[in-house]
């Protein structure tokens, strides 16, 4: 594994009015980790990744990204070759034919007008036919994207981030609003084609059997605080059940 950080947080903490949603957080997180973000709902997770995007602006501490502060970045084309998102809501737009989806991961780079005229004749046709072949869509491309099913249309944003082809990928809760058989799928094409590209990738879960199966490294987060974070070896039952705080009558 690449020694270069990819991620650096220093302190971070978030304060939204006289909530503090992230409580002077330090981690950080190199080229080619699997990262599994666990904990009880309102822990921070989602803030979390929010903050390493530049969507929820950071209260004190420093944020890093490849090296250079995450506010040096200028949004658009730098910021999405450093980072890309796939979220729980898959952000498709349900109308449109999945090539146009797929390509909406081009958009930053483009502009407006390239991307407009892209809608009447698709530009980079092959790209998007290559990064859906990846992910087992090939023959869907010409499909509106709203008929798919969830666990293809989660495929069709993971075609989209490859088409984007960002160093860091985070991934919010991407597989919440799938059936187990689906969820196991998508695990495991996600992580195999990061692998593959030599990317990073965050992700947030709420399953910790998910979090130990395809991720090498697990954050725990509670209150806004890193509760451990350590090899997804060394997190015991012991840990997990202190963390979510599991007792004889059930999960309080």
């Amino acid at each position: 594994m690449s020694s270069k950080n990819m991620i650096e947080a220093k302190n971070l903490t978030k304060h939204f009015e006289r909530k503090i949603a992230l409580s002077s957080l330090s981690f950080t997180i190199k080229q080619g980790e699997l990262v599994a973000l666990i904990g009880p709902s309102g822990a921070g997770k989602t803030t979390l990744l929010n903050s390493i995007i530049g969507l929820v602006p950071i209260s004190e501490g420093d944020l890093l990204i490849d090296g250079q502060p995450l506010i040096g970045y200028k949004k658009g084309k730098v910021l999405a070759k450093k980072v890309g998102v796939i979220r729980q809501q898959f952000d498709l737009i349900g109308p449109l034919a999945v090539i146009h989806n797929v390509l909406a991961g081009k958009l930053a780079e483009w502009g407006t007008l390239k991307s407009l005229f892209s809608l009447l004749v698709p530009h980079e046709k092959e790209l998007a036919m290559k990064a859906l072949e990846r992910v087992g869509l090939h023959e869907k491309a010409y499909e509106i994207t709203s008929h798919l099913s969830g666990g293809e249309q989660q495929r069709v944003a993971m075609a989209r981030l490859m088409v984007q082809n960002p160093e860091i990928i985070l991934a919010d809760e991407p597989v919440a609003s799938l059936d187990p058989a689906r969820a196991d799928d998508i695990l495991t094409m996600l992580t195999k084609l990061i692998t593959e590209e030599k990317q990073t990738l965050i992700t947030s879960l709420h399953s910790v059997e998910y979090a130990r199966k395809y991720f090498t490294r697990i954050i725990a987060m509670k209150n806004g605080e890193i509760f451990f974070d350590l090899p997804t070896a060394q997190v015991t039952d012991d840990l997990l059940a202190e963390l979510y705080q599991i007792k004889s009558g059930g999960m309080v």
